[in-house]
């Protein structure tokens, strides 16, 4: 079972006139989806709420075959508001004493399954409060157990009050990861300093990790191991709606193709080669780039990406 932490929410999406949709999502919440979608065993373990926005959100990841591990929680649902300039989303978040940022270690430790293969963290979970701090101290805990670790940040500047103490707990954490993705956004905020490239290989080389993926929007995504980087192109989005969810998407289709290949564990993913990356990785940016055909996130199951 790969296991998803993070926050689920309610994005308030802006139109072209200028009205906004209720849509579901959250970081974690659209990869466990992208996940489930792709014929992966998940279990979610960030509490959902148990008022009618938590409801939908419950109902939607129960329909994919996602397992919620957490108990649901009577704190509100999370919401944020997304506004859109030529298709990219900006974001303002709401998520004060609301139902996913109830977790404590000892809820964690009780729901969390022996059987679990991997762990996925991000995104708002690591920004703020006891409960990062909490996220933290279990991703170091289970990949100590030998659980694959995963982390894609999901990087939302405005929302990180604390540049000093969101750096020390993402520092703390990235010697214990076996894969990470940043966009170019998420790592020119990380190390401003340094190139794109220049900075993605002093990463990966500072906390080895097996694998580094930098996402490029249109331009394709690059990956970095200990042998080198490559580069694998975007297919382009026909018609192009919006790029909420793309990220995640990406991200959840490619643990499903690594879990498909039998590199969800270190050693495996260290001693994969170009060609193998390279597939997996292309089939991640044709799955963002079909979420990109339509509004809001939703991510492509296996057969609609074998059909494509």
């Amino acid at each position: 079972m790969i296991l998803v932490g993070g926050e689920n929410l309610i994005d308030f999406i802006e139109a072209d006139d200028g009205r906004f949709t209720a849509n579901l999502g959250g970081g974690p919440f659209n990869i466990a989806k992208a996940l489930a979608r792709q014929g992966q065993k998940v279990g979610y373990l960030t509490p959902v709420s148990t008022d009618q926005m938590g409801d939908r959100l419950a109902a939607d990841l129960l329909a994919d075959g996602v397992q919620l591990l957490a108990p649901r929680s009577k704190a509100p649902t999370s919401l944020a508001l997304v506004s859109l300039k030529n298709g990219q989303p900006s974001y303002q978040f709401y998520r004060q004493k609301t139902a996913e940022r109830q977790v404590s270690t000892t809820m964690l430790n009780r729901i969390i399954p022996s059987r679990a293969t991997a762990f996925q963290l991000g995104s708002l979970a690591l920004t703020s409060g006891k409960d990062a701090d909490v996220w933290a101290q279990m991703y170091r805990a289970l990949h100590k157990r030998g659980v694959f670790t995963a982390l894609d940040p999901n990087i939302r500047p405005d929302f990180i009050k604390n540049r000093r103490k969101y750096m020390a707990r993402l520092e703390w954490i990235l010697p214990k990861t076996d894969l990470m993705k940043l966009s170019d956004e998420d790592l020119g905020w990380l190390d401003p300093k340094r190139e794109l490239e220049a900075a993605a290989t002093h990463l990966r080389a500072k906390h080895d990790l097996p694998l580094l993926v930098l996402t490029l929007g249109a331009e394709g995504a690059r990956a970095f191991t200990s042998l080198g980087n490559f580069s694998v192109p975007a297919p382009k989005a026909e018609p192009f709606i919006d790029a909420v969810g793309a990220g995640d998407t990406f991200m959840g289709t490619l643990l499903a193709q690594l879990s498909e290949a039998g590199l969800l564990t270190r050693a495996a993913l260290k001693g994969a080669d170009e060609p193998q990356l390279r597939r997996l990785l292309a089939t991640a940016a044709k799955a963002a780039a079909l979420n990109c055909q339509t509004s809001g996130c939703n991510p492509p199951s296996s057969a609609e990406l074998k059909r494509l």
